[in-house]
């Protein structure tokens, strides 16, 4: 799976931890009600330059096709175009409030899932006649008073959120040549290239008050099945936590996730599971994952890095790539580092982040080799991309963006596969 076909999102309501352009919600007054609403319209260039054969299965390095190995697109960068609708009220002494939040794009939708298209149309391109389409990420409840807040709903998950919240790239584009899946319309930033993302997850979950600049959550999420396996009925929930702690310019922040994950045997190779065994069998195995980090700002120089670690988790999206054709579960870690400089109105950054996942025995003695031994199409083994960015707010709301992205692939075979895009384009925030 390249990054071409990936629908990987990521939200414009949470931009409190990155440097967008101030801006203030619209906010209207209805009973005991405030509603607000507020979102963001963007748009790059981006020019690519790619290559013309793809020799890593999980590479995110782009591919070019039969034609060109250049590419120029007029895309979103890795945040949509956003409006969240939320409303607040006290009843009671309680805190309540909602949230809905849509994401249109400005690719067209070339059909199938909004997320995942359907393969007989990808090669379509975009045509006459076709139409953006529309994301709905966020659609939640929450519940608060003295002892807390609770959080139901359909939001982004604890793990991995806050590598991808101050990634410098995600008010541009990052690693992306444009050519994406609408209606998800979004280009990769830094995903699977220094964190796993962190995704939309239905979930119900616990925060407590500030105890001295820590707090904690924690929540039972709807378990994820393995992209492109059979889905299978999970007995448990998924679990994930969050403690992160604020100190004036210091922020640090620990989270964890655990699954319990099913593949049916029809899934996997032959000998994965005993001869004979009857339908609906499966090989399971526990999925988990930690990451820490955190951030320094000193006078306009801000420091930031995240590390992750995790058993059965996979790369780039959650349990992309988790297991092998046994069913064992594949070890995976990686890092993101980014120096950022701000000074006035503009701010110049850089980063480097790096995705590994380490292949089974299984996979180093049979993915590589077709019939006649000859290697191709090596399952990933590092993802990694070097990114510039420049970031000048042009007034109080509008951002302009320029970027160069450097991205490599390697197999487990030392294949690999090198792209490089640059991007300019407009932010406005509302």
């Amino acid at each position: 799976m390249n990054n071409q076909r990936i629908g990987l999102l990521v939200a414009g309501v949470l931009l409190g931890a990155v440097a967008a352009p101030s801006a203030h919600a619209i906010d209207v007054t209805a009973g005991q009600w405030t509603l607000s609403f507020d979102g963001n319209v963007n748009a790059n260039y981006i020019y690519s330059n790619c290559q013309d054969h793809n020799d890593v299965a999980g590479g995110l390095a782009c591919v070019s096709d039969t034609t060109s190995d250049n590419s120029s697109s007029v895309s979103n960068g890795l945040l949509p175009a956003a409006l969240t609708i939320s409303g607040a009220t006290t009843q009671d002494g309680q805190n309540l409030g909602f949230t809905f939040g849509l994401y249109p794009g400005i690719s067209t939708n070339d059909g199938g899932s909004p997320n995942l298209q359907d393969i007989a149309n990808t090669d379509l391109g975009h045509t006459a006649l076709g139409t953006a389409g529309l994301d709905v990420r966020q659609v939640f409840l929450t519940w608060g008073s003295s002892w807390g807040t609770i959080m139901a709903g359909r939001n982004i998950g604890l793990f991995g959120a806050d590598a991808i919240l101050n990634d410098m790239t995600l008010l541009g584009v990052g690693a992306g040549n444009g050519d994406y899946a609408a209606p998800a319309n979004t280009s990769l930033g830094s995903i699977g290239l220094g964190y796993i993302y962190t995704d939309w997850l239905s979930q119900i979950n616990y925060t407590t008050p500030d105890m001295g600049g820590a707090k904690v959550t924690v929540g039972i999420f709807d378990p994820l099945n393995t992209l492109g396996q059979t889905p299978a009925n999970h007995s448990t929930p998924g679990f994930q936590g969050k403690i992160a702690y604020t100190a004036g310019p210091l922020y640090l922040s620990a989270s964890a996730l655990y699954q319990q994950q099913r593949v049916l045997c029809g899934d996997l190779a032959a000998g994965a599971c005993a001869l004979g065994s009857p339908a609906g069998s499966y090989v399971s195995y526990g999925s988990s994952a930690v990451d820490l980090g955190g951030k320094y700002d000193i006078g306009g120089l801000e420091v930031m890095g995240w590390y992750y670690t995790g058993k059965g988790v996979g790369t780039t999206g959650l349990f992309v790539n988790s297991n092998d054709a046994l069913g064992t579960a594949r070890n995976s870690n990686g890092f993101i580092a980014q120096v950022t400089y701000k000074m006035g109105n503009t701010k110049v950054g850089v980063n480097y982040g790096q995705s590994n996942l380490d292949g089974t025995s299984v996979d180093l003695a049979t993915a590589c080799t077709t019939p006649v031994g000859i290697v191709v199409g090596c399952l990933v083994r590092r993802n990694d991309k070097w990114s510039l960015g420049l970031y000048q707010n042009v007034t109080t709301n509008l951002l302009f963006v320029a970027e160069f992205s450097r991205l490599q692939s390697e197999s487990d075979a030392d294949q690999q596969n090198t792209s490089w895009n640059l991007n300019a384009g407009l932010f406005l925030k509302f």
